[in-house]
Order: C-alpha cells, then sequence, then structure tokens
C-alpha cells in the first residue's frame, strides 16, 4: 500500500519522532510507515488521518495486486 505520509508530514514541518509522539508510536513505526514497510492498523490510521484532517483514503492508497493497474 502506498501512502502520502511522509509528504504530509514534510508539508506540516514535523519531524518524524514529532509525527511519532503527536501518534504516541515510535519513530521507526514512522520510518516504516513512510517506506511502505509497515501498513497501519485501523486505530493508527484513523489517528493519522485526524492529524491531519484528512480521510484515511487522501493518506492511503490501496492498490490491488495482481490486476495489472
Amino acid at each position: 500500500m502506498k501512502n502520502r505520509l511522509e509528504e504530509l508530514r514534510k508539508e506540516r514541518g514535523l519531524r518524524q519522532e514529532e509525527l511519532a509522539e503527536l501518534l504516541e508510536v515510535s519513530r521507526q513505526t514512522i520510518s516504516s510507515l513512510e517506506n511502505g514497510k509497515y501498513n497501519p492498523s485501523i486505530l493508527l490510521a484513523f489517528r493519522i488521518a485526524k492529524v491531519f484532517s484528512c480521510s484515511i483514503e487522501e493518506i492511503f492508497i490501496y492498490e490491488e495486486e495482481g490486476n495489472g493497474k
């Protein structure tokens, strides 16, 4: 799953550490999310969306595997 987390974080002038503190997760979690190595739980996705005043769909882009899109 792709996401716009790094883009949104930088637009707000936040460091990974600052976003991690707001979300009550580790900086490593933020790094893993931004690099696509980790998909958030639904609860974390809602908290991220709330921090950025966006919908989950505006941050996380779901792409089905194997459909050629």
